[in-house]
């Protein structure tokens, strides 16, 4: 028996029987014990007022959300109760001002519909492409660059995805693929083990990159069936989640990266810059600590993608260039994320710093 290649920051074990035993049980000792993770899906708030009867806040007058809300009950019991300014909601919970029209803020600002070169396929870098498999995700927030994304007629279901296949068949360039949506971790894993089958037939891939924030929002979602699949895949893969502030990260996000780490997956964090929650050097520094107290390294610090409607949420390069500055001055440096902003057009994602 040939032992499983040991994941970034696991243990080894000696290949006997009792130890074999002890390593399965430390392995499905923190499982999710709770109720599925889609029936948690399906419970999670979708009316602003009900959300905030349940932080004790008092109800605000709002219009119809040009975005729907969706917020996993997982997620909103790690908000402060009766705290308007709780950095959790104030990403989640709709505004008036996202009717509002700002000069340069536009429905695609980083020109996703002209990498399309297929059905759920985007190819905007040399070497990997970028497969939109679902417009679903567990958590709608406010400023999500892809919320005017024409989900129904781009994204690759699997009736769709043998043209995705085909274009990544045919250009041997392309060594990563990158599974997005929405959030690809929506799909039901036996969805997600279909497309991985058939990308597994073609020999010039070397990685698998997923973008997701399931095991943040809802970590009940890394599931045995999840990392089962995950432990099996012929790449090494890559998981980078999305955690925008510290208290995002608790005991049941700690065990989910500790499953997902123990499968062999390498994960990376990427944030938001965003105004008034996350913004500040005590709020940035607590984050790269405490994502990395859960085994997840610092990747990007994005500047805000500028989405109509999410004016609200945007820092100034200034003021960014300044935060990222004093990081690498008071921290070591693989806890510093790479500040930079995505351009339509451009070959990579532009270092601002």
């Amino acid at each position: 028996m040939t032992p499983r290649p040991v994941a970034w920051g696991e243990t080894r074990y000696s290949i006997d029987e009792t130890m074999m035993q002890s390593n399965i049980l430390a392995r499905t000792a923190d499982l999710p014990k709770h109720s599925p993770w889609r029936e948690q899906v399906r419970d999670a708030f979708r009316d602003a007022a009900e959300l905030l009867e349940f932080l004790e806040l008092p109800a605000t007058t709002t219009t119809q959300p040009r975005f729907p809300m969706l917020v996993p009950r997982a997620f909103a019991d790690r908000m402060e109760k009766a705290n308007p300014d709780d950095p959790l909601l104030r990403q989640v919970l709709p505004d008036p001002g996202e009717h509002r029209v700002e000069s340069g803020f536009v429905a695609d600002p980083v020109g996703d519909r002209d990498a399309r070169v297929g059905r759920g396929l985007l190819h905007k870098y040399h070497g990997r492409v970028l497969l939109v498999s679902t417009g679903a995700c567990a958590v709608h927030c406010r400023y999500c660059f892809r919320q005017e994304f024409p989900y129904a007629d781009n994204h690759a279901g699997s009736r769709q995805w043998h043209a995705a296949i085909d274009y990544i068949a045919a250009n041997p360039e392309i060594d990563e693929v990158i599974l997005s949506g929405g959030d690809p971790l929506m799909l039901s894993t036996t969805r997600l083990k279909e497309l991985t089958d058939r990308l597994a037939g073609i020999e010039h891939l070397h990685r698998l990159r997923i973008h997701t924030r399931l095991p943040v929002v809802l970590p009940d979602r890394v599931d045995k069936s999840l990392l089962h699949w995950l432990e099996h895949l012929p790449w090494p893969v890559v998981m980078v989640l999305h955690a925008n502030h510290a208290r995002e990260f608790d005991d049941s996000v700690d065990q989910a990266t500790r499953r997902l780490r123990r499968a062999g997956v390498h994960l990376l964090n990427q944030a938001v810059l965003l105004k008034g929650i996350n913004d500040g050097f005590e709020s940035q520094r607590a984050l790269v600590r405490r994502g990395l107290e859960a085994g997840v390294m610092p990747y990007y610090l994005h500047l805000l993608d500028r989405v109509a409607g999410a004016d609200r949420y945007e820092v100034t390069e200034a003021t960014a260039t300044g935060l990222v500055e004093r990081l690498r001055r008071e921290l070591s440096g693989y806890l510093v994320p790479r500040l930079v902003r995505e351009i339509a057009g451009a070959p990579y994602k532009l270092p601002v710093l």
